[in-house]
């Protein structure tokens, strides 16, 4: 599939509009709104390597009890990472690890194990969830795990009367309660721990940055576990650049089946079908319509469509005791069809739940798709997900686009896949799935990354070569790492972070030695990766904001304040006569005709002409 590449600084396409004057103002903004959270990552860090952290003790015969007392066979990658995470407990610096597992994978009971050292060493330990029905779940699992241990374990959220969470608090801060699953009320000013030694956070691409560093204030030296299935861009970003531990279940368990997916218009003979087909095994199916106004009227079709059908409807606008309850009876059986709003993404762990139907699924982001899928086939079953969108309806082509690509991420450890191909593909100026917010949308990823470690350097006094400015590619040439050439994510990711870093043709041919001598002949599209990689390089050094094509003609455009020498100007006046046109106005641009030649060799040769007739000043 081509891609348009806008340059490794992911620049949307809406910003090739602008102004040099409107682009340095947008890049001003993002660089002092990035400084103040690098000085801020800089100082929460800074103070957890400093200031010595709780090393746990090595495991007791409790641990080894409770961990027998686990009624399945743990997997291989299970094992690994429960150690991982023992041997950053048991140091004195305080941990930042990333768990990342796929939907039922077992990170539930790694993190168990974590919580249980914790406690059984003195410690407070807490658990944040996004959502009361995951705070539920989870609350329910612990309790059970934890039952033949003296260790109080308590649930923190809406579920819970304001006079029971009064004493949750008050228990929390005496250090009668050793561990609390809560959802963000656990981020209000009024929760005091006595002795918090672990702070789990699952599904943590549902939280907010801020919302994490609030988190790590509650005690920064405090030892912090991240799950996720699908981890965002800029946790695996910084997972993958070594800021972040990350530990990875890739195994799944046994008796597992991928989910079995269709995508297609919303049709009654399917639903039908699918729902009586689940029936008739005697399992239960969940139907996800996300629009509360008009809910109840989607549950009396079904009603219509499968008369035999018991069908409970569910979602967040309901008073806590009432949707606990309907929760509970339909995880008893007393209801086979579930309509619901997403509610449900996270926290419904019902083996018995095998079919999924999802309604204007087009409507959903890639990762959050995913989620959903993930509340079936979680037994022996083979379990069916059937994302549905109105009939007739013309699909934009990112919503066809995430919609193929959940269809085609059905195998085991697809989660990962999913937030490495968001980040790999923001990485070479493409976006897939979740937008980009923020700075992040203004500047694009890669820049957005580079600009943050600069900011990270200077708040540390890290002395940095001048830098050139970053320059914006925008021409409609494939230039992409295919999977087939680099099959593995983490890998393929490090040589796109390498090409990035090409200033030289010493740097291009260190690239292209390696990636033969690893990995083989190297694609087209990899090769105009690496030549765009050093163009950017060239052109920043010659005060160029932008390239772009419009037709057989390439556009160079300069920075406001740039001038050309006498000797530049001779040297191109010589190569390219009529061939080119410079305009010397309030936003300066040279503008070249290339006809049919190969236009990364034209623009390459261009840049060299200007470097060797001296800079551009």
């Amino acid at each position: 599939m081509l891609q348009k590449y806008v340059g490794g600084d992911g620049v949307a396409p809406r910003l090739n509009k602008l102004s040099g004057g409107e682009w340095k103002q947008t890049k001003a903004k993002a660089k002092a709104a990035i400084t103040d959270m690098a000085d801020e990552l800089i100082r929460l860090s800074a103070v957890r390597m400093s200031e010595k952290g709780f090393a746990f003790s090595e495991d007791t015969v409790w641990q080894k009890e409770f961990e027998d007392s686990f009624p399945y066979s743990e997997t291989d990658d299970q094992i690994r990472c429960v150690e991982e995470i023992k041997k950053d407990m048991e140091s004195d610096v305080p941990m930042d690890r990333l768990l990342c597992g796929d939907v039922g994978f077992g990170k539930t009971e790694v993190a168990a194990r974590a919580l249980f050292k914790c406690v059984s060493d003195g410690k407070q330990a807490a658990v944040l969830v996004p959502t009361t029905l995951l705070a539920n779940q989870h609350y329910y699992t612990l309790k059970d795990r934890f039952e033949k241990f003296p260790f109080k374990v308590e649930m923190l959220s809406r579920f819970r009367s304001p006079a029971q969470q009064k004493q949750i608090l008050e228990g929390l801060e005496k250090g009668s309660i050793d561990l609390v699953i809560a959802t963000h009320r656990i981020l209000s000013k009024d929760i005091k721990f006595k002795d918090l030694g672990l702070l789990v956070i699952d599904e943590e691409q549902r939280f907010g940055v801020k919302h994490k560093e609030k988190l790590k204030q509650l005690k920064e030296n405090v030892d912090v576990l991240t799950l996720s299935a699908t981890p965002i861009p800029r946790t695996l970003h910084m997972s993958l650049s070594g800021i972040k531990d990350m530990s990875t279940i890739e195994e799944p368990p046994e008796d597992r089946y991928p989910v079995q997916t269709y995508v297609m218009e919303q049709d009654d003979f399917v639903m039908r079908e699918a729902i009586e087909k689940e029936l008739a095994r005697g399992g239960q199916v969940f139907v996800l319509y996300n629009r509360v106004e008009s809910i109840n009227r989607v549950a009396s079709d079904i009603e219509r469509l499968v008369p035999e059908a018991s069908v409970v409807v569910g979602h967040g606008k309901m008073a806590a005791g009432k949707l606990e309850d309907i929760i509970m009876d339909f995880s008893e059986g007393e209801y086979n069809v579930f309509v619901s709003t997403t509610i449900i993404e996270s926290g419904m762990d019902i083996p018995n739940v095998n079919t999924m139907i999802v309604l204007d699924a087009d409507r959903f982001g890639l990762a959050q798709l995913y989620q959903l899928r993930g509340r079936v086939g979680r037994s022996d079953r083979m379990a069916y997900a059937y994302l549905m969108y109105k009939k007739d309806k013309v699909l934009s082509e990112i919503a066809e686009k995430r919609l193929k690509a959940i269809r085609e991420f059905t195998e085991f450890g697809s989660g990962f896949r999913i937030a490495m191909k968001d980040l790999e593909l923001r990485g070479a100026g493409n976006l897939l799935g979740t937008e980009q917010s923020g700075h992040m949308l203004s500047i694009g990823y890669e820049l957005y990354c580079k600009m943050l470690e600069e900011a990270v350097d200077d708040v540390k006094g890290v002395a940095r070569l001048p830098q050139a400015e970053e320059t914006a590619f925008s021409l409609p040439i494939p230039a992409i790492i295919p999977a087939r050439y680099i099959e593995n994510e983490v890998l393929r990711l490090q040589m796109y972070k390498k090409i990035a870093m090409i200033e030289s043709d010493e740097d291009e041919a260190e690239i292209v030695d390696e990636l033969i001598d690893r990995f083989g002949d190297i694609p087209r599209d990899t090769m105009n990766l690496i030549k765009i990689s050093k163009i950017r390089a060239m052109a920043g050094k010659l005060g160029v904001i932008e390239i772009l094509q419009q037709g057989y003609k390439i556009i160079f455009r300069l920075w406001e304040n740039v001038k050309l020498s006498q000797e530049t100007m001779a040297g191109l006046i010589g190569n390219y006569g009529e061939k080119m046109m410079i305009y010397g106005g309030k936003e300066p641009y040279i503008r070249l005709t290339v006809n049919k030649e190969d236009p990364l060799q034209a623009i390459e040769k261009f840049l060299q002409t200007a470097v060797e007739g001296r800079k551009l000043n």
